[in-house]
């Protein structure tokens, strides 16, 4: 991981300009994102439980640009439905969860809970091919705590919506998938720019 970091600062009246540069590198191995799914289907209805977890292993450094981990660990857990005719071609998919992430015990700080919902609704053409809509929404509903908690309960939302078109092909004896996504966010609150 690389990351290059540069400012320029312009003072008024412009009299001198200052600029700096800093740069970071990185290379290691990253957290642990185990993972147990339960799925079952009843006809064109597919359902699908899970639990997550992310084990902090990977290399964390706060003072450091380049970080491989997040330095803090989180459990994951939801469900999913998938509607699926393969005679009409009628798809729709949604996974609903909520996340709870531990302290980082260096920086003495956690993140609040949230709760995420992604779905999709296709038309398949043919057995092949499909385009239809996408979207997810991200909504913080536990404040972040911590002694580096400087901004009170700073919740974050983010709703996305947007197209989709999809390629199923054949690669040896297994599925391969391409899918393009394109999302317009909107109702957006208290969510870091990057």
């Amino acid at each position: 991981m690389d990351h290059r970091l540069s400012a320029t600062i312009n003072p008024f009246p412009p009299v001198q300009v200052l600029s700096d540069s800093i740069g970071d590198s990185l290379t290691d191995f990253g957290d642990l994102y185990p993972q147990a799914p339960l799925k079952w289907n009843q006809g064109a209805h597919n359902f699908m439980t899970y639990l997550w977890g992310g084990l902090p292993v990977g290399n964390y450094d706060p003072t450091r640009l380049s970080n491989i981990s997040t330095g803090h660990g989180a459990i994951d857990g939801g469900f999913g439905y998938t509607y699926l005719d393969p005679v009409k071609g009628h798809e729709f998919s949604a996974v609903a969860g909520l996340t709870y992430n531990f302290i980082n015990p260096i920086t003495n700080y956690q993140s609040g809970v949230d709760f995420h919902l992604d779905w999709g609704a296709s038309q398949f053409s043919n057995k092949q091919v499909f385009v239809g809509l996408v979207g997810y929404l991200y909504n913080q509903i536990g404040c972040d705590i911590g002694s580096s908690d400087k901004v009170g309960c700073f919740l974050s939302r983010v709703v996305g919506i947007g197209p989709q078109i999809g390629y199923i092909f054949p690669v040896g004896h297994y599925q391969g998938f391409l899918c393009l996504k394109d999302y317009k966010e909107f109702d957006a609150q208290n969510r870091p720019e990057g």
